[in-house]
């Protein structure tokens, strides 16, 4: 959920507007994703180093986790949306905290979409953490160093209740990663596109997708003959 900042600058208006239209297009966006099929959507809210921003801007930003949870927590509940929320918890607010857990426990036998909001979180952050977890768990049970697999690893990841990511999408023209989900990304498609996350939504959104089924996803192996009939 990328160019907030800019979006608002462009009009001449504070950043906190561009992130309050930010959480509208998120709403557009959770709503076409459903209609689309999709099943899961993660999205990327707060990094790890967003702290580093000024204490205004962080305070607006967790303002509207408080307002957005608050308005909309019973309506993603009838709309069958289940809430994951990526990330560190120590850091937070302590009312955030509760709010996000708030969150995860009402909406936790929904299953119609699956919502996960990286929010304090960092990809390189979320790895060492899963790794640092393997490790204590191996001496508590009075274990030498454990022998950690791919599969480990992807199992202590904060995104192991989600299925393996498919499609990236970065908004705003950039085109890098920003420490978001790296281990996912292996063999997850990318599609950058140029409009800010204030306008974004279900158009948007379609486009993104039917470029990524334009793409032959090979998973490090070769591409397969195609069959053609006519």
């Amino acid at each position: 959920m990328d160019g907030n900042g800019r979006w608002a600058a462009g009009r001449g208006l504070p950043r906190a507007a561009g992130h309050r239209e930010g959480v509208q297009a998120l709403k557009r966006t959770v709503r076409g994703a459903a209609d689309l099929g999709i099943q899961c959507l993660t999205v990327f809210g707060f990094s790890t180093e967003n702290w580093k921003r000024s204490t205004e801007e962080v305070s607006d930003l967790m303002g509207l986790v408080r307002a957005y949870v608050g308005s909309d927590l019973d309506r993603l509940k009838r709309e069958g949306v289940r809430i994951h929320i990526l990330g560190r918890r120590q850091g937070l607010p302590d009312d955030i905290a509760a709010i996000v857990d708030r969150a995860e426990r009402e909406t936790a036998h929904n299953d119609r979409f699956l919502l996960q909001v990286a929010f304090n979180y960092g990809g390189r952050a979320d790895i060492t953490d899963a790794v640092n977890g393997l490790l204590q768990q191996a001496i508590r049970r009075g274990e030498g160093a454990p022998d950690i697999t791919e599969e480990d690893i992807s199992a202590a990841l904060s995104t192991r209740r989600g299925p393996p990511v498919d499609l990236i999408i970065r908004t705003s023209g950039e085109q890098r990663l920003s420490n978001f989900l790296l281990w996912e990304a292996a063999y997850a498609e990318m599609v950058f596109q140029d409009i800010l996350w204030p306008d974004y939504g279900p158009d948007a959104l379609n486009e993104a997708v039917r470029e990524y089924r334009r793409r032959d996803r090979r998973f490090g192996g070769r591409a397969e003959p195609q069959a053609v009939a006519s």
